[in-house]
C-alpha cells in the first residue's frame, strides 16, 4: 500500500510540474524571431529588420513589395490576435472564436455583410496596390507559420488561427468604420424617439451641432443658448415630479467619444522653417499598442528622390503607414464626426413579399441568410433584408421599416489610397491624396518640409440630395435620397497655408454654416478641448516639438473650473445643510488642473455630471414613461448649453413644474457629499487620481485569473488628465499614441505610445515605451540604436 502511495504522489508531483512547464514551453515557443536569419518566400532580395530598445523595426527593403511582405511578416508575429479580431468585428465573426459571448456583436455587426463588401472592393485596387496588398498578405502567413507553436492566445481559446486573406486588410480598414462612428446610427433613431414624445423645439436644441465654446476652423461659434429660448421649449412639457440623482460612479465619468487632437503651425513660427504637425489619436487602450512602429526604406520610383524613407505607425492587418512622416510631408488625424449615414424609410408596395417603390420604380428587398458559426455552440441564421440603400435594422417611431444609408457600405468606402503619402512631396499632394483615399472620413492635418501647412476631410464624402432635415429619415420618393456617386473631391472643404499659420481640430465643429450644409452633424464633441488647443496656439509666436508636446500633456481645468465656482456657490451658502461641511472643507482650492491629487477638479466634474443626468431626467421623463426600457438617451454631446441656460432661468422665467435651478444644484451637491461619505469619512482622498486610475490590459486578460490577469496588464496608476483637456485620458481611454514632428527634421521629433509594441508577455517588447507615455517623459520619433537585427531571405 505504501508503495501505491508514494507512486501516486510522485505522479502528482510530475502531473504539477509537467503541466506548468508545457505551458511554459508553448509559451515561450511563440515568441516572435528578432534576430538571426528566417526565410520569407517570395522575397526579390534580403530585407533587415532592426529593431531598438522599444521594439521599434526599421525596414531595410529593396522594393515596395518586398517592404510589405516583411511588414506583414511582423505583423502576424507580433500580434496577429489583433488582426484577427479587428478583421472579425468588421466581418461580425467574433463568436467562431471567442464563443456565445460575442454573439450579440456579431448580429449587430453582421447585417453589415462587409466580408461580401471587402471582395468586391478587391477589385477596385490598381495593380500595384493589389500586388503589394498580395505580398503582405503572404508575408502575413508566412510569418504565422514561423512561429515554433500557434501565437499564444490561442492556446487559451483552444483554437487555431485561420489564414490571412486579402480582403481582411480591407476589413481591419472598415473596421476603423465601427471604432469611430456609430454603425448602428442610435444618435439619429434616438432623436426620432425624443421628437415623437417632445416639442420639436426642444429636440432641435439638444441637437445643436455646436455651442458658444466652438472654435472651428471656418465661421464663428454657435451662438449661446438664450434662457429665453429654453424656457420657450420647454413650456407645454411637464416635468418628472421626482428629482432622482445616480450616484458619482454611474455618472461623473462621461463616455468619452473615439476622436483625437491634431495641430500644426506653419514654417514663419518654428526656427528652422518646417512645419510642425502634432497628432495624438485617442481610442480604447489595451496591451499591446493599437498602432505598430515602424519605419520604411527602400528605392521607389514613385518617391522623392527615387526612395521611400517614412516613419511613424501601421495598422496591424494593413500594408501602410497611418500617420507620420516620409521626410516631405508629415500628417496626422482626428475623426471628423460629420453625418456619415442617414436612415431611409422604406415605402412598401407589398412588406410580405418584400416590394418597395423607389424613384424609378418597384424594387425587391435581397434576402441574405448569414450564418454566425459559434465556438463551442450552435450557429446560428441571421436573416438581413438588403434595400438599394441599405440593410433594414430599424422601425421609426411610427412604425415604418428603415434601412441604413452608411458610407462603409459603398463602393470605394474603403481602399489602400492613403498609401500614396508615402510619395507624397508636398502638402498639396498630400492634401489631393488625402481627399482621393478610401478611409473613415477624417480631419486630416499635415505639413511639409518648406513649412506649409494645411487641412481637409480625408475619405469619401457622399452627396446628398434635396433640401432634407438631417434628423428625420431620407424619402426619396420626394427627392431626399444619396446620389449615386461620392462627390467631387474638388468640393470637399480645404484650408491650405492660413495667414495665421495654425491648424487644429479635436473632434468639435470645424465648418460655418455652407460647410456643415455639406458634411452634417455626426455629433460634435463639446467645444472646449478644441478651444483651449486654438487659444494655447495663439498664446505664443515661436513653436518647438517640446513646445507642441506640452500642449499634447495641458491639464489645465479652464473649462471646469466655471463648475467649481458654481459648486463652491452652493457650499458657501450661509443656509447650506450641514452634511455639506466636509465636502466644503475639502474643495476649497481652486482646480488649476485636471491632476491626479485634485480633490477640487473631482468635486466640480462629479457635480456637474449629476447636474446633466438629473436635468436628462426630467426632460426625457415622457420618453421613458411611453417606451419603458427600450428607451436610451441619444449621445448630446451640446448638451452644456442647454444645462448652462437652465441655471439662468429664475422661479419668475421657468416654466411651471420645473425644479427651481438653486434647488437642483443643491441636490447634486448632496448627492455628491452622500456618495463621498459612502467611499469613506476622509473626503480629502476623493481625488481625482482615485477614479482616474489607468487599466490597460490584453484582450484576453479579464478571462483570466489572478494573478495570472495582472501579468497581462500595464502597470497601473493614477493619471492626469479628462475629456475636457487636451491631455485626453481616462482609465481605459486615451491618446493610443503622440507624435510631434517636422518633416526633414524627424530626428528631433517626439513619439509616444501606451502598451508596447508586441502582444507576447514574454518578448522584451511587452510594455516598452508604456512608462514614456504615462509619465509624458520625450522620446524619440525616429528608431533608436539596433539592438537587434533580423535579416529575412527569399
Amino acid at each position: 500500500m505504501k508503495k501505491f502511495i508514494l507512486a501516486g504522489l510522485a505522479l502528482a508531483m510530475f502531473l504539477l510540474l509537467a503541466v506548468p512547464l508545457a505551458a511554459w514551453m508553448a509559451l515561450q515557443a511563440s515568441v516572435p524571431q528578432i534576430e538571426g536569419r528566417a526565410a520569407l518566400p517570395g522575397l526579390g532580395a534580403e530585407v533587415r529588420i532592426e529593431r531598438d530598445s522599444l521594439g521599434v523595426a526599421t525596414l531595410h527593403a529593396n522594393s515596395a513589395a518586398d517592404a510589405a511582405r516583411a511588414l506583414g511578416f511582423l505583423h502576424a508575429q507580433e500580434n496577429f490576435l489583433g488582426m484577427d479580431l479587428a478583421r472579425r468585428t468588421a466581418a461580425g465573426e467574433l463568436a467562431e472564436l471567442l464563443g456565445p459571448m460575442a454573439l450579440p456583436r456579431d448580429r449587430e455587426n453582421r447585417p453589415h455583410r462587409l466580408r461580401a463588401r471587402s471582395v468586391v472592393a478587391l477589385d477596385d485596387l490598381n495593380e500595384i496596390e493589389r500586388s503589394e496588398l498580395r505580398a503582405y498578405v503572404e508575408g502575413a502567413n508566412a510569418g504565422l507559420a514561423a512561429l515554433r507553436a500557434r501565437p499564444w492566445p490561442y492556446l487559451i481559446l483552444r483554437s487555431r488561427p485561420e489564414p490571412w486573406r486579402e480582403e481582411d486588410s480591407l476589413l481591419v480598414g472598415l473596421a476603423m468604420f465601427f471604432e469611430l462612428q456609430d454603425a448602428q446610427n442610435r444618435r439619429e433613431l434616438r432623436l426620432l424617439q425624443l421628437r415623437a414624445h417632445l416639442p420639436d423645439a426642444l429636440v432641435d436644441l439638444l441637437a445643436s451641432p455646436g455651442s458658444e465654446l466652438d472654435a472651428p476652423l471656418f465661421g464663428k461659434p454657435w451662438p449661446a443658448l438664450s434662457p429665453e429660448a429654453l424656457a420657450a421649449a420647454l413650456r407645454g412639457q411637464a416635468a418628472d415630479a421626482a428629482l432622482q440623482l445616480p450616484d458619482e460612479e454611474a455618472a461623473s465619468l462621461e463616455s468619452p467619444s473615439p476622436g483625437s487632437n491634431n495641430f500644426a503651425v506653419a514654417g514663419n513660427l518654428t526656427a528652422d522653417g518646417r512645419a510642425l504637425v502634432a497628432d495624438d489619436m485617442h481610442l480604447g487602450l489595451r496591451a499591446p499598442g493599437f498602432w505598430y512602429r515602424v519605419r520604411l526604406i527602400y528605392p521607389d520610383p514613385r518617391g522623392v528622390d527615387g526612395r521611400v524613407d517614412a516613419s511613424g505607425v501601421s495598422l496591424p492587418g494593413v500594408p501602410a503607414i497611418v500617420v507620420g512622416s516620409n521626410g516631405h510631408v508629415a500628417w496626422g488625424f482626428t475623426n471628423s464626426y460629420g453625418d456619415w449615414h442617414d436612415w431611409v424609410a422604406i415605402d412598401w408596395i407589398d412588406a410580405e413579399t418584400g416590394r418597395y417603390h423607389t424613384p424609378e420604380g418597384m424594387a425587391e428587398v435581397e434576402l441574405h441568410r448569414e450564418t454566425l458559426a459559434v465556438r463551442g455552440g450552435e450557429s446560428e441564421i441571421l436573416e438581413v433584408r438588403q434595400t438599394r440603400w441599405g440593410p433594414i435594422l430599424a422601425r421609426s417611431p411610427d412604425g415604418q421599416d428603415l434601412a441604413l444609408l452608411w458610407t462603409a457600405h459603398r463602393r470605394g468606402a474603403i481602399d489602400l489610397g492613403m498609401g500614396a503619402l508615402l510619395h507624397a512631396a508636398d502638402i498639396d499632394q498630400a492634401l489631393d491624396i488625402a481627399q482621393r483615399s478610401g478611409t473613415p472620413v477624417q480631419n486630416f492635418v499635415g505639413g511639409d518640409a518648406s513649412g506649409r501647412i494645411g487641412w481637409t476631410l480625408m475619405g469619401r464624402l457622399p452627396q446628398r440630395l434635396g433640401d432634407c432635415d438631417p434628423l428625420q429619415p431620407l424619402r426619396p420618393l420626394h427627392g431626399c435620397d444619396w446620389a449615386p456617386d461620392w462627390l467631387d473631391p474638388s468640393l470637399a472643404p480645404i484650408l491650405v497655408d492660413p495667414p495665421h499659420g495654425r491648424l487644429w481640430t479635436a473632434n468639435s465643429r470645424v465648418v460655418d454654416d455652407a460647410g456643415l450644409a455639406l458634411i452634417g452633424d455626426g455629433g460634435y464633441d463639446l467645444g472646449a478641448r478644441q478651444r483651449q488647443i486654438r487659444d494655447a496656439l495663439f498664446a505664443r509666436e515661436r513653436f518647438s516639438e517640446a513646445d507642441l508636446l506640452a500642449l499634447q500633456l495641458e491639464d489645465r481645468a479652464v473649462f471646469m473650473q466655471g463648475w467649481w465656482e458654481r459648486l463652491r456657490s452652493v457650499l458657501e451658502r450661509p443656509d447650506r445643510a450641514p452634511e455639506l461641511a466636509a465636502l466644503e472643507a475639502a474643495t476649497r482650492e481652486r482646480p488649476d488642473r485636471a491632476s491626479v491629487d485634485s480633490v477640487s477638479y473631482r468635486a466640480a466634474r462629479g457635480f456637474r455630471a449629476l447636474l446633466i443626468d438629473a436635468l436628462q431626467a426630467q426632460l426625457y421623463a415622457p420618453v421613458r414613461e411611453a417606451l419603458d426600457d427600450e428607451f436610451a438617451a441619444p449621445r448630446t454631446p451640446q448638451f452644456e448649453s442647454v444645462l448652462q441656460a437652465y441655471l439662468q432661468l429664475s422661479e419668475e422665467t421657468l416654466p411651471e413644474g420645473w425644479p427651481l435651478p438653486e434647488d437642483l444644484q443643491a441636490s447634486a451637491a448632496a448627492g455628491l457629499a452622500e456618495d463621498w461619505q459612502r467611499q469613506g469619512s476622509d473626503f480629502s482622498q476623493r481625488n481625482w487620481g482615485e477614479r482616474n486610475t489607468s487599466v490597460v490590459c490584453h484582450p484576453l486578460a479579464d478571462a483570466l485569473p489572478e494573478p495570472l490577469r495582472a501579468q497581462l496588464c500595464m502597470p497601473g496608476g493614477p493619471l492626469p488628465g479628462d475629456n475636457h483637456v487636451p491631455r485626453v485620458q481616462g482609465p481605459r481611454f486615451g491618446a493610443s499614441q503622440r507624435m510631434v514632428v517636422a518633416p526633414g527634421r524627424e530626428a528631433e521629433g517626439i513619439f509616444h505610445m501606451p502598451g508596447g509594441q508586441s502582444g507576447h508577455p514574454l518578448s522584451p517588447f511587452w510594455g516598452a515605451g508604456h512608462g514614456d507615455w504615462a509619465a509624458g517623459r520625450p522620446s524619440a520619433f525616429l528608431p533608436g540604436p539596433a539592438r537587434h537585427v533580423l535579416v529575412l531571405q527569399p
